[in-house]
């Protein structure tokens, strides 16, 4: 099991590996690269961090030129990827109740992963929306991930119904990765990108078609052996919690009387519960940092220090004795070592916006590498580029993550 995160069963790396093999990929590396176990691919009911999983494609995509791969990898499975879920799905008398069943159970696949119907985003009549989401909170955002996602959606339709009727578009929330032409081969219909949300838009009349291998008792039995085995995970505490942290700003550290009386308990029944469930608060808390200092490490242009801020930590370093070593005064501030602790993978990480990778406009002047020039008085007026707020080193260090926090 990887990190503490969402995550998803390892079903969802079937086809994988014989694809990066075809694509002259080494599909062990791309694993290891993730911290996945090798073994991973080879088993359907492991469960793996969604988080690397879907990173993994995203770079899988990129350093084997394969824009594609989240379609191909759709085109390549069948129902049986959901597990125990398939069983009921199939066995679901009408479109309508088989969409149902997979709303209530997709958490069984990932519960960072919902699907749904919805009104016609475009407002349309007579046509409604088939929804595919992942909980932005809980993990990034991966354009190959939800384009594997949705065209397997697609996919699992047209062989349930022996062809899909009635659907109008496709819409997805990115730009396209592929020629357009690769997404109407593969959806059959009109794609639309930059959408709020991943749908497939159909004729309502679709939901009372009916499935020819329907089965009543096969279906109860399914449902009774999920609901059994599957509690949802609002039921948790600790899955309560994790939702909790994962929406909260970030600018100080949460406590745990502080949560508690998000839900009116007691914060010794807030430790209580989630101790009896196998985690605890503190543990939670560290998942959802390295969750989110992975997002924005590898998402947004933030160094290291403004990561730390956001996340809770507080900057406790204070300025060495005069005449100390530079090095002693140039080693990381309290901020940068708490986030290591916390995300230890940042300062090895590719993408790290540490002092000795970034570009000159990301680093502090106390920085390795970076020398005050000598300050410019003009001798009559203010000094050029003050008119504007800030200038030289300060406004070249705000950088665009400071300009568009504001």
């Amino acid at each position: 099991m990887c990190g503490m995160g969402p995550m998803i069963r390892t079903a969802s790396l079937r086809g994988f590996a014989p694809l990066v093999r075809e694509l002259g990929g080494d599909p062990a590396a791309f694993l290891a690269g993730f911290h996945l176990p090798a073994d991973a691919p080879d088993s359907d009911d492991g469960l793996i961090g969604i988080t690397e999983h879907d990173l993994m494609l995203d770079a899988a995509a990129v350093d084997l030129g394969c824009r594609d791969l989240g379609l191909r990898l759709a085109g390549s499975r069948d129902l049986t990827i959901l597990g125990p879920l398939a069983l009921a799905i199939e066995s679901s008398p009408t479109v309508a109740d088989a969409v149902q069943c997979a709303s209530r159970f997709m958490f069984v696949h990932s519960p960072a992963l919902t699907v749904g119907l919805e009104p016609d985003p475009r407002g349309a009549r007579g046509v409604v929306a088939l929804t595919y989401r992942k909980d932005l909170p809980e993990s990034p955002y991966s354009p190959q991930a939800m384009e594997l996602g949705l065209g397997l959606f697609h996919h699992v339709a047209d062989q349930m119904m022996d062809g899909i009727t009635g659907l109008r578009s496709v819409e997805f929330p990115h730009q396209p990765l592929s020629p357009i032409r690769r997404y109407t081969d593969f959806f059959g219909v009109d794609v639309r990108f930059g959408a709020p949300t991943a749908a497939l838009r159909i004729e309502r009349r679709v939901l009372d078609a009916r499935f020819a291998g329907a089965d009543d008792t096969i279906r109860e039995v399914a449902l009774d052996y999920l609901a059994r085995h599957y509690p949802e995970p609002t039921s948790r505490v600790a899955v309560r919690v994790r939702r909790a942290l994962a929406e909260s700003p970030g600018l100080r550290t949460p406590s745990p009387a502080h949560v508690a009386r998000l839900f009116s308990l007691h914060p010794r029944t807030l430790q209580r519960r989630p101790a009896a469930e196998g985690t605890s608060f503190e543990a939670t808390l560290d998942s959802v940092r390295r969750d989110a200092a992975h997002r924005l490490i590898t998402t947004t242009d933030l160094p290291l220090s403004r990561v730390a801020a956001l996340l809770g930590f507080t900057e406790q370093s204070t300025p060495g004795p005069r005449g100390a070593p530079l090095a002693r005064r140039q080693s990381p501030p309290a901020q940068i070592v708490a986030l290591r602790q916390v995300f230890p993978g940042c300062a090895s990480h590719p993408c790290r916006h540490d002092a000795d990778q970034l570009p000159v406009r990301h680093r502090r002047p106390s920085d390795p590498q970076i020398r005050r020039r000598p300050r410019r008085v003009a001798a009559r007026g203010p000094a050029p580029g003050r008119a504007r707020g800030r200038s030289g080193v300060q406004g070249a260090l705000q950088g665009p993550g400071a300009r568009s926090a504001r």
